[in-house]
């Protein structure tokens, strides 16, 4: 009985060994091989971000670097590319972009691997306005409540009327007024007026 306790220890022993080689090999192999060298990058899955107007885009097309480069998103929504012209991308994802870029390029490349990125948010911005410490407008990267934004502009000033903020949204050309009471979001209560905040709204502070 005992011999096969040893025996079943030694082949643990044996296997657990094999298997730290093994990652040993895989890591050496990872930090000698360059990258990109043997396979085209991994592709811009990121299928969340809408593409706004004045955003800058990175994009990149595998073992054609002529064509890679940095691309502002113009007023009218467009980019030019190389090869392709204009092409839309405002209101597109960049995996959307990315596979419009694909078709169109395979007139002129055999199986084009594109990459899009956005290198620049410039198109999702918020307006803080009247008494705080900071007004002006901010970029609006992630998810960020009306508390974090009056945070951001450096808290409301002396004099400000906390409990008659509004907030502007306009929505399918309609202009919306939500109101925030910071005196009592700030003290833990009705902290349903503490919404996110949305690209191009504006927040007024008399």
């Amino acid at each position: 009985m005992r011999k096969n306790h040893i025996f079943s220890a030694k082949t643990m022993s044996a296997h657990l060994f094999q298997t730290f080689f093994l990652l040993l090999l895989l890591a050496a192999s990872n930090i000698h091989a360059a990258p990109g060298e043997h396979s085209p990058p991994t592709t811009q899955n990121d299928d969340s971000y809408t593409i706004g107007a004045g955003d800058v885009l990175s994009i990149t097309v595998w073992r054609e670097p002529s064509l890679s480069g940095e691309y502002p998103v113009r007023p009218d929504g467009k980019i030019t590319f190389p090869l392709i012209n204009d092409i839309k991308a405002q209101g597109l994802t960049p995996l959307e972009l990315k596979k419009q870029i694909e078709i169109k390029l395979k007139d002129f490349i055999a199986a084009p691997n594109v990459t899009v990125g956005v290198q620049q948010v410039n198109s999702k911005n918020i307006f803080i306005l009247g008494k705080v410490n900071q007004p002006g407008r901010y970029p609006l990267n992630g998810p960020m409540t009306i508390l974090q934004a009056i945070a951001q502009a450096g808290g409301l000033a002396e004099w400000a009327k906390g409990d008659d903020i509004v907030i502007l949204r306009t929505k399918g050309g309609t202009q919306k007024r939500l109101t925030f009471n910071y005196d009592k979001v700030s003290r833990g209560k009705e902290l349903e007026q503490n919404i996110f905040l949305e690209p191009g709204d504006t927040i007024i502070i008399p």
